[in-house]
């Protein structure tokens, strides 16, 4: 899954969709995914990152992470 190249983001969280004016805002975990998948990393690399990172388990993530996809493709702010 790719962000589109258009779709900007703000250190403060807030995305915004200039091809259909969109804006939307996420917290810190949010903007990591975003970040990660703008770095074309896979599922895989996302899940340790946010297990690392946030001491949390890795069934919890991998939910949490395909929701969090599923609502980006929802908003169309993949490619």
């Amino acid at each position: 899954m790719k962000i589109r190249k258009n779709v900007a983001q703000s250190d403060s969280g807030f995305i915004f969709n200039p091809s259909n004016g969109d804006s939307y805002s996420v917290n810190e975990t949010g903007k990591l995914i975003i970040n990660l998948l703008q770095q074309e990393k896979d599922d895989e690399d996302i899940i340790k990152q946010i297990t690392d990172e946030y001491r949390i388990d890795r069934d919890s993530v991998e939910k949490d992470l395909y929701d969090f996809k599923n609502m980006l493709d929802a908003y169309k702010l993949t490619e």
